[in-house]
């Protein structure tokens, strides 16, 4: 049995949160730290912008692309893989997540743009795009630090990404000529490279998956898994933290001259960016808790519907319309305003299982 879809009573929870280390207690200070570090760099160090995009894995930085690996493998390595089949069974939480993240979360990102910044074109293609790139990569780090199912946030993800290679395409279109056209509104370009968003992919969940699981697999077979999750993860554990941090230096390094030398165009971005994240967490908590879910894989969907693949919609954006577009820029304040939102709704989410799911 997963003892992380269990409820634990809050003195167990007080001892879990007691045991927590100095980088897992103070993560926003960290975050908000490397996000400022990276802004300062990449605005007042000449040349360190095209340094780190010297080289790229399609669209995406290679320092970034490291970054996001090492984010990544720690997090998967944990993962019981062998109780995903518990997740699969589940018809209500899959279905329920293919709703939220595929009609719900993008159709509402739809509404927001069009609400927000009707005159802006390029930024409502821009928020629209950040809607459906549904996210592969760092809700696994905000769905563990919020004690959500691993398992589940595996299989999520996994199916996110079938969806995103095989969606993408069409629902961009869809979003940025159809429906507007039905509506009376103006069309935007809707010409999507199937490759970025297969690389896109196969690089940022294809590579740490499968090292994760095979992590998992032989570790346990040479050693068992009591030394596997005992004396193994503590050791890489630790490093999804450093890779998260760095990521998010670099990121905001490399587009930190875009970010600084439009302050008002990113607030106006910024706004229904919030208002999405936050709605759309809030709705899938409400929705998962009235359908008996429990915590665990209740915070599990929340996180899995309001993150986006920032990575994706960045090199998307870049791909189509070019780096200086303000397309591009709405992709850059994806992650500005996602991460210290998603972080602080890690600890609303752990306020929830206090309050709303204790047994």
């Amino acid at each position: 049995m997963n003892t992380r879809t269990t409820d634990p009573s809050p003195k167990a929870e007080a001892a879990v949160l007691g045991k927590l280390s100095t980088l897992d207690r103070f993560l926003p200070v960290w975050i908000i730290f490397a996000m400022v570090v990276g802004l300062l760099l990449g605005s007042f160090i000449p040349g360190l912008n095209t340094a780190l995009d010297a080289v790229k894995i399609g669209s995406v930085s290679l320092p970034i692309a490291v970054g996001l690996l090492v984010m990544m493998y720690p997090v998967l390595a944990k993962v019981r893989y062998s109780e995903t089949g518990r997740v699969v069974a589940d018809r209500k939480l899959m279905i329920t997540s293919l709703v939220l993240n595929w009609v719900l979360a993008p159709a509402f990102m739809f509404a927001l743009a069009w609400i927000f910044v009707p005159d802006l074109p390029e930024y409502r293609t821009g928020l629209i795009i950040v809607g459906l790139a549904r996210c592969i990569a760092m809700v696994m780090i905000w769905n563990d630090l919020a004690c959500g199912d691993r398992e589940a946030a595996a299989v999520l993800v996994l199916i996110n990404s079938v969806f995103q290679v095989l969606a993408f395409g069409a629902l961009g279109w869809i979003y940025l000529q159809v429906l507007p056209a039905l509506l009376g509104l103006p069309v935007s370009s809707a010409d999507f490279s199937f490759g970025a968003i297969m690389l896109s992919v196969v690089v940022f969940l294809g590579i740490p998956l499968l090292a994760g699981f095979l992590s998992r697999t032989i570790g346990e077979k040479a050693k068992g898994r009591q030394w596997y999750e005992g004396s193994f993860l503590p050791k890489v554990g630790p490093w999804a933290l450093y890779g998260l941090l760095f990521t998010i230096t670099l990121l905001f390094a490399l587009q930190g001259k875009s970010i600084t030398s439009a302050p008002l165009d990113v607030v106006r971005i910024a706004v229904p960016l919030l208002v999405y994240f936050v709605v759309v967490f809030g709705v899938s908590m409400v929705i998962g808790r009235a359908l008996g879910l429990g915590y665990a894989k209740t915070t599990t969907l929340a996180f899995t519907a309001s993150g986006n693949n920032f990575e994706l919609a960045i090199a998307v954006a870049i791909g189509t319309f070019g780096v200086t577009s303000g397309q591009a820029l709405a992709g850059v304040v994806g992650p500005l305003i996602e991460v210290p939102v998603l972080v602080a709704l890690v600890y609303v989410a752990l306020w929830t299982r206090k309050r709303y799911f204790t047994s």
